[in-house]
């Protein structure tokens, strides 16, 4: 990943356009890092994680509270059970 200063980058714009189909540069201001170009294929990729996570954070979401929904009507018996007891009763089941 190349750096370059912000004065650099307005400078060098259309080389730095070039640059970011072959790899992100950072811009810095002041010795920080205060923005990345990156390609169009990188920002998609990018744009694609952040979706995926979303949907898994959805589905987690979603998964938890079917959980809660279904154990509000466990019986007291059920509710004793260990995971181990669990396990038995259904390799006792198959």
């Amino acid at each position: 990943m190349i750096t370059v200063t912000s004065v650099e980058a307005q400078n060098k714009f259309g080389q730095l356009l070039d640059t970011v189909q072959r790899e992100p540069v950072v811009i810095t201001r002041h010795g920080r890092a205060t923005a990345f170009m990156v390609s169009p294929q990188d920002m998609q990729d990018l744009q694609d994680l952040q979706a995926a996570r979303r949907k898994r954070s959805e589905a987690v979401a979603e998964f938890e509270a079917h959980f809660a929904r279904t154990d509000a009507h466990l019986t007291p018996a059920a509710r004793e059970l260990t995971d181990e007891d669990v396990v038995r009763l259904v390799k006792e089941s198959r």
